[in-house]
């Protein structure tokens, strides 16, 4: 699969050429830089205006096969020298150029702290930040250029996009970030979810909570929500990278972690399964149907649950035997029993096992404290 470029090699693309453009006077209508993966990048240049002190033109943002909702946004680059080397308001003799970065229109903004950028700076992470001085500081050095240069990154749908993105839950407004760490969009890559469950966990933690709910995704908000009240939008959402999330949180300094999940995702970590992706793994039948034996269920009952399509309808065969909460306490026992393995006693965690039709499945014994705990903490942010 093909892979694409990340919107801070685009940004890195965009003022490079800006420069360039700005300190020569000669058109660019292709850039090289060099990501940090090592992999160079030759951006296409497209929509220059240009003045006597300013510049800008953009890069367009191709994702390759990875379904990345930047892909297609123009990446702006204004350039603009605020002090040229010669001019009086350069006061004593530099060695280096001054370049300074912020964001424009459609590039977000941290309100919230425990991201990458302090609150108020633009969201342009400091791997775009490093690359893009980097670019602009090698036109200045070759064009033996010593002033301050202004560049300023803008998206002009960004503030459309991001409404797609995890920005808003994080705090980040007005706009998308510029982001990558390599440079490089690895199609379907994971790295990028596992990025953002570690920037939810530091914000959180940056708060001074030293503990975490965590839902593998939205069925799991809105049964916290309907059943008890709490909003899980609040915390962290950890798709299905279980035993990432847990090493994370236990590296950052978490004391105890809840994990509230659908029967679907959860059963599989009875399994000692901590990807509940289904490309990893899928024993879901398996597990239930095991489970209802070691419990004694009827034979007739097993064969239905062997033969089930979905967790849903086995639960059913379940319930019509009479032992189904029976199975999932013990199934709970041996989610609890992984759970705690993968944390190596570095922090404490509970779960809630549900299902969409029979509600509270299960759930560990020490969970009930979580509802008092959470409301406050609702309380106090209301």
């Amino acid at each position: 699969m093909r892979y694409g470029f990340t919107t801070g090699s685009c940004a890195a693309a965009a003022s490079k050429a800006a420069a360039y453009m700005l300190l020569t006077g000669k058109a660019k209508n292709k850039i090289t830089i060099q990501t940090p993966k090592g992999i160079a990048y030759t951006a296409d240049i497209t929509d220059i205006k240009r003045s006597e002190n300013e510049v800008s033109c953009a890069v367009i943002k191709d994702g390759g096969d990875d379904p990345d909702v930047t892909t297609g946004a123009y990446i702006y680059a204004s350039v603009r020298i605020l002090h040229s080397d010669k001019s009086a308001l350069c006061k004593k003799k530099q060695d280096l150029a001054i370049i300074n970065i912020d964001g424009g229109d459609g590039v977000g903004r941290v309100t919230k702290p425990g991201l990458d950028q302090p609150v108020g700076n633009a969201a342009i992470n400091h791997v775009p930040r490093e690359m893009i001085e980097k670019e602009v500081r090698e036109v200045c050095e070759l064009l033996d250029f010593k002033g301050t240069l202004d560049i300023t990154i803008s998206v002009p749908k960004g503030k459309e996009l991001a409404e797609k993105t995890f920005n808003p839950r994080l705090g980040i407004v007005g706009g998308i970030s510029i982001l990558g760490t390599s440079g490089i969009v690895e199609p379907m890559s994971s790295q990028a979810l596992i990025d953002t469950i570690r920037v939810e966990l530091r914000q959180r933690y940056s708060f001074g909570y030293d503990y975490v709910a965590v839902a593998p995704g939205n069925y799991g908000l809105d049964f916290m929500k309907e059943s008890y009240g709490y909003d899980l939008d609040r915390s962290v959402k950890c798709s299905n990278f279980i035993g990432e999330t847990i090493d994370m949180a236990a590296d950052m300094g978490f004391k105890r972690m809840l994990l509230t999940g659908h029967i679907g995702k959860l059963i599989k970590v009875a399994g000692g399964i901590m990807n509940t992706h289904s490309r990893e793994a899928d024993c879901r039948i398996e597990l239930l149907t095991a489970f209802a034996f070691k419990c004694g269920v009827a034979p007739k009952y097993i064969k239905r649950i062997m033969d089930s399509l979905t967790t849903e309808e086995a639960l059913a065969a379940l319930k019509e035997s009479g032992r189904l909460y029976e199975v999932m306490d013990y199934a709970m026992e041996r989610i609890c029993f992984y759970l705690d393995k993968r944390a190596k006693g570095r922090l404490e965690i509970d779960c809630i096992m549900y299902s969409n039709e029979f509600g509270e499945l299960a759930k560990s014994r020490k969970a009930e404290k979580w509802f008092t705990l959470l409301a406050q903490e609702q309380a106090q942010q209301i």
